[in-house]
């Protein structure tokens, strides 16, 4: 008992000086996501959410910000560099901070040109807070209703009309940026500018067996393809507008795991 009180005691002082925002995070989530996601959490939940986000900074989740670059990216957005750079390719890194039927807290540090490709989260919240660095994001959402077309490539695969809801790079320190099942970019594609490191909260989790599966894909142009059916788009609009079509998982999606070393979290 008295060993059990001591060895209690050590365990508060070794993380009496770091921050309770983690604690903080998963309190709040475990509060009010649930595994089927209904009822929905009310906008001033997830807005406290966002705002206890806002507040996050890499010390209080076991990083220290990366201030060096050894040039061994892709080159931004892959030009002009791949054959140069590829074997020398650092992986994006994926930290697993905790994951329940509920929610997933997770982080992904990312060298300079690095990517995650264009992916959904179908039915699902994701909150993404840059905690240091830039990162370029680029987010559509689906036009609804659906709108599709067969393609003239390989397989003839069918493609599916999104606007574009985000293009812009970010930098850390910025808001919380959050995106919802049917709007706010649910489909999404990071590019690194410079190293940095991105919290992701996503509610509910990825879970295949229940519909949630990541899926990749590529976009094309507008002009890439015409449909008679399609919905109209205005003269100098047809940027705002592209044709998605489903990938596999690219083979080039270059990622490793690493443990979270950041504040202990009570359950």
């Amino acid at each position: 008992m008295v060993f059990s009180l001591f060895r209690r005691y050590l365990s508060m002082g070794r993380h009496s000086h770091t921050s309770n925002k983690v604690q903080a995070l998963y309190d709040h989530c475990n509060a009010i996501f649930s595994p089927s996601s209904t009822p929905p959490p009310s906008s001033q939940a997830l807005h406290k959410l966002s705002s206890i986000l806002d507040t996050v900074q890499p010390s209080d989740v076991g990083l220290s910000e990366e201030t060096t670059d050894d040039d061994r990216g892709h080159g931004f957005f892959g030009i002009n560099q791949l054959n140069r750079a590829a074997r020398w390719a650092q992986p994006i890194t994926y930290i697993d901070i905790l994951e329940s039927d509920s929610f997933t807290m997770c982080i992904f540090c990312f060298p300079t040109s690095s990517v995650i490709p264009l992916h959904d989260h179908p039915g699902m919240t994701v909150f993404s807070k840059i905690l240091y660095g830039s990162l370029h994001v680029k987010a559509y959402d689906w036009v609804e209703p659906p709108c599709t077309v067969e393609s003239k490539g390989p397989g003839h695969p069918q493609v599916r009309l999104a606007k574009l809801a985000v293009d812009k790079v970010m930098t850390a320190p910025c808001e919380t940026s959050v995106l919802y099942p049917k709007h706010g970019g649910n489909l999404h594609c990071f590019t690194a500018v410079t190293p940095c490191a991105v919290l992701d909260i996503l509610s509910p989790p990825y879970r295949e067996d229940e519909g949630r599966k990541c899926t990749y894909y590529h976009d094309y142009p507008y002009s890439t393809f015409s449909t008679q059916n399609g919905p109209k788009i205005c003269d100098g609009e047809e940027e705002e507008y592209a044709w998605l079509v489903e990938i596999g998982t690219p083979a080039d999606l270059y990622m490793r795991s690493r443990e979270y070393t950041g504040p202990a979290i009570q359950l």
